[in-house]
Formats: C-alpha cells, structure tokens, sequence
C-alpha cells in the first residue's frame, strides 16, 4: 500500500507546476519521434511501389539515423554552449524541412535526403531531453521520467501503423509525412517555453573537435553502407576511404576498449550497437516480407510493427521488476536471445506454407527481448561513468545506438538489393539479410557476459 501510495506521489510531482510544462512538452517529443519512425517503416513498401528504388529501400532508413548521429553530438554541444532552447527549435526545423522535402519527393533519392535532415533534426530530441531532465528533475524522479517517455511509445504504436496505412490508402503516402507537420509545431509550442529559463554552460574546450568527429564520423558510416552497397572494385575503395575518415573519430567518441568489450561501460556499449543492429536489420523488412513475399496488404504490416511496439514496452516494464534479482548481464543475454529466437520465426513466414501469423508473433517475440535488453544499457553506463563523463558517455550509447540502426538497416538492404540484381527473388535476400541478424544476436549474448555480474 505505501508503495503505491509513494507511485501516485511521485506521478502527481512530475506535473507538479514547476515541472507540468516541460514533462508535457517532453512527452510530445517522444510521441512526435515515435509517430514518424512507425508510420514511414509501415508504409515504405507503398513508397518503393510509387518511387521504385527497391537498392534504396534500406537508405530511407540508414539516412535517418546517419542524420542523427550527428543531430545528437551537435544539439548536446550546443546545449551546453547556448542552452537547450535554441538547438531543440533548429532541431524541429529540420525534422519539419525534411518532412517536406520527403513529402514531395519525386524520387527515391530525394526521400532519402529527406529523411538524412529529419535524422539530424531528431538527434536533438535525446540529447535535448538528456540535459533538460538532469538540470530541471531532481534525481528521485529521473527513473520515473524515463518511464514515462518509454510509455509514450505505446499510443503511437497501438494507433500509428494503422492510422499511417489508412492515411496512405485514402490520400496517399506523402499525406503520412505531410500530416505530422501540425504535431512538430505542437511540440515545439510545449516544449520551448519551458526551456527558455535553462542557462547555458561553460562551452566544452573540445566540442569543436567533438562536432568535427561526429561530422567524419557520419561520412564514414555513409561510405560503408555505400561500400556494401557497391560492386569491386569501387566497393574496396568506398571501404578504405570509409575506415580512413571515420575509424579515428569514432574511436574517440567512444569509451577505450569498447570493440573489445573491455570494460562494463565499454561492453554495454557495444551490446546497445549490436541489439540495434540485430533487431534493425529485420524491423525495417518485415512490412516487405509481409507485403512482396506472402501478398498481403499494408494493414497487416501494420499490425506486425504494432506488435513489436507493444511488447518492447512490456518487456521494458518486466526488466524494471526483474532487476532487483536478475543481473544486467542475464538481462540483457536474456534479450538478446529472444529477439534471435523471434528473428528466427520471423525468418520462417519466408517459407510461403507457413501462416502469415507467424510472421506477426514472431516479431511480437522480437519486441519483447528488446524491451528486456535495451534498459538495463542505460543504467549500466550511467552506473560505471565517471560523474564528470556522464553526458559523454550517453552521447556514445546513443551514437552506438543509431549507428546499430543504420548499419542494420543498410547492410540488409543491401544484401536485398544485390539478390534481387542478380535476378534471385525478394526472399532470398531477406533470408540472407535475417541470417546476418541472427549472427549478430548471437555475437551480443558473448559480449552481455561480459556486464556486470550484479543486481
């Protein structure tokens, strides 16, 4: 009883006066970011039948979040220098730009810029939300923000494939991105107020060199999913050039050891890259697989990503009560292996004898070893960081996370793109596209051993 009692206290202060606006405005965020990453996955493949560009069809997905690698360096440098205002309003103007951009694209290309500005524009939606919620939140509450913005994916991916995909039907695929213009400037009306009294601080001495590593950093990410993408000999050259330009930077912006998992921030670092890269690289064709290979409309694509929405909220809430007697590392090994478990099922819908169903349940099963995963890296860094390192070291969790994202998405729809080039069907190129998930699911339950052994 006192527990509940000390829940409902905590939920009443978070919109308490002092902290209503910005928790609102926060919330908005999240739901803005959770109703455009819902809706373009659900109705990709009616954008690639409009545009065509099925070599393309991974970069829609890779350019958001290459964008955003840099967004998150950038807006959290800035935020620092200038406060977190102004680099939150660019951040809204740039995910508003290439909203209209891609809603007007005539080309496959043209989205692909597109969606590259509304990267950038959402990289400043964490880094933002991070300084906002450690200067404003006392730290009891913290846990319960973070909840909260979690929570916030639940509406969007209950209501949003479906809303996307009737949209899309009655007035077409640009109406979806066209369409959550109103809700950029909804958010922005929340939130800026409520950010204006936050002062700046000391500008960081290296955040020059910090913008410039994120910039390379950026093109090098670009030129080896263009590499993958590619044919020798230009494929070699694209990935000598992309290790020159951006090994060194990268390398910078993340913990020592972290490809050698050779501490507990290292590792969960690389842990958060591979989980986003094992569940990236299949999230992004499912709606495909559901559509070109079992015939099937884009409402039952829909329904899939719903699925795995909603169950990485869950399981995000079941790790929040298995913590106090599971360790970070069988949380997070625990995850991994449901999420290949439920690639694996995912990969079996490919076989046209087995049920469509299959397809949805297995992702369910995705989403929820996500849920289970994911978390626990956040508390992990925020644990083992040294207190003066603590924004550094979540920029590089988020960068690990983005950069999961991007490299999954490309590299599968590469394997995708040169199947279908060499005149193999659709489902060829997913299987191989599943199966290098599954690797790297498996390459993440070793690296979760080596997390802390503790509750």
């Amino acid at each position: 009883m006192a527990e509940v009692q000390e829940r409902a206290l905590t939920n009443d202060r978070l919109w308490a006066p002092q902290y209503r606006l910005l928790t609102a405005g926060l919330v908005g965020t999240i739901t803005l970011a959770a109703f455009e990453a819902l809706a373009v996955i659900t109705v990709l493949p009616l954008i690639r039948n409009d545009l065509g560009g099925l070599g393309l069809y991974g970069w829609v997905v890779s350019a958001f979040s290459l964008g955003t690698l840099f967004g998150i360096v950038a807006a959290g440098e800035q935020a620092d220098r200038i406060g977190p205002a102004r680099p939150f309003v660019i951040g809204l103007v740039l995910f508003a730009g290439g909203l209209v951009v891609g809603g007007f694209a005539p080309t496959m290309p043209v989205l692909v810029v597109g969606r590259a500005l509304q990267g950038i524009g959402a990289g400043a939606i964490p880094a933002v939300a991070y300084v906002c919620i450690g200067r404003t939140y006392p730290e009891s509450l913290r846990p319960r923000v973070f909840a909260i913005l979690s929570t916030a994916w639940v509406v969007p991916g209950l209501i949003g494939p479906a809303l996307s995909v009737v949209v899309a039907q009655r007035f077409g695929w640009r109406a979806v991105l066209l369409g959550l213009l109103p809700l950029v400037a909804a958010t922005g009306a929340l939130a800026v107020p409520a950010m204006l009294h936050l002062r700046p601080q000391a500008p960081a001495r290296a955040a020059p060199r910090r913008l410039l590593d994120a910039l390379r950093m950026t093109v090098g990410a670009a030129l080896l999913l263009a590499a993958f993408s590619g044919h020798e000999p230009a494929s070699v050259a694209l990935l000598a050039a992309a290790v020159v330009v951006g090994l060194r930077p990268l390398l910078r912006l993340i913990p020592g050891g972290t490809f050698r998992a050779a501490s507990p921030l290292a590792a969960a670092v690389l842990a958060r890259g591979l989980l986003t890269f094992t569940f990236f690289s299949v999230d992004t064709f499912v709606p495909l697989e559901i559509t070109a290979i079992r015939g099937h409309g884009p409402a039952l694509a829909g329904v899939a990503i719903t699925a795995a929405t909603i169950a990485w909220t869950t399981g995000a809430w079941v790790q929040v009560r298995l913590a106090t007697r599971w360790s970070a590392h069988r949380q997070v090994a625990t995850g991994f292996l449901i999420v290949v478990c439920g690639i694996a099922t995912v990969s079996a819908g490919l076989l046209t004898v087995a049920p469509v169903a299959l397809i949805v349940c297995g992702w369910g099963v995705g989403g929820l070893g996500m849920g289970l995963g994911y978390s626990p890296l956040s508390i992990v860094v925020l644990r083992h960081a040294r207190p003066d390192a603590q924004g550094a070291s979540s920029a590089a969790l988020q960068l690990f996370d983005n950069l999961g994202v991007a490299l999954g998405a490309g590299i599968a729809g590469a394997l995708v793109a040169v199947f279908a080039t060499s005149g193999s069907p659709t489902s060829a190129g997913l299987g191989a596209a599943f199966a290098v998930a599954i690797a790297a699911g498996c390459a993440g339950v070793a690296v979760a051993w080596r997390l802390p052994g503790g509750r």
